[in-house]
């Protein structure tokens, strides 16, 4: 097993632990859908987080493939997960917990916890930010990522946008910043399937038939 493998059994795991925190909150709502008002807030919020999760599963292979096995890797990767985690379980509300005749408004909800969400996202986003400057200084390869504009620009509307969802006094502000957001996100993943396209798609299969 190499020092990558055995890092990511680690960190995948906790990563993985956020998709079912999050999967979960959301089958549990569809579950008491009767006694629930969705929105489009929770929801939106729920598939920025899970994007963003996927997201991170990916940088991992980029930023951490090279990486020698080492404990302060392992607390890091703690961290960043363990905030991913964090921000997974409360973006959908505890409806288990609520009174069996009580109403959930999950607009609600997130207002009521939007800024523990962002906030946590946005730690996880700048933890590895500020991974990837130090590692520019010692490393060619993430020197040349790290001079790139394009990776700085759309850091500033990730960190700008999120942040603006987290705290903004405004609703219409709060909530127009996660549209924002989400449409980064999508337009992201967008990008990601072209090129997949572009390459090609899968490989052939090998003892198909």
């Amino acid at each position: 097993m190499s020092a990558f493998e055995f890092f990511f059994s680690f960190y995948g795991l906790l990563l993985g632990l956020s998709v079912a925190e999050l999967v979960g909150g959301f089958a549990r709502v569809l579950h008491e859908r009767e006694r629930i008002r969705f929105g489009w807030l929770t929801p939106a919020l729920a598939l920025f987080v899970a994007i963003d999760i996927a997201t991170f599963w990916n940088q991992a292979w980029v930023i951490f493939r090279g990486a020698p096995f080492n404990t302060f890797l392992l607390v890091v990767s703690l961290a960043i997960a363990a905030t991913f985690y964090v921000a997974a379980s409360v973006t959908f509300p505890r409806v288990s917990a609520e009174g069996a005749h009580d109403r959930i408004d999950m607009d609600a909800h997130f207002w009521a916890h939007r800024k523990l969400v962002f906030g946590c996202i946005l730690a996880a986003n700048l933890i590895v930010a500020v991974m990837v400057v130090i590692l520019a200084q010692l490393n060619p390869g993430f020197a040349k990522i790290a001079s790139s504009v394009t990776l700085w620009t759309g850091v500033a509307i990730f960190v700008v946008g999120t942040a603006t969802a987290a705290f903004a006094p405004w609703r219409r502000v709060a909530a127009s910043a996660l549209v924002v957001v989400l449409l980064y996100s999508l337009w992201g993943m967008a990008k990601s399937a072209a090129a997949l396209a572009a390459a090609g798609g899968w490989g052939p299969l090998t003892g198909a038939g």
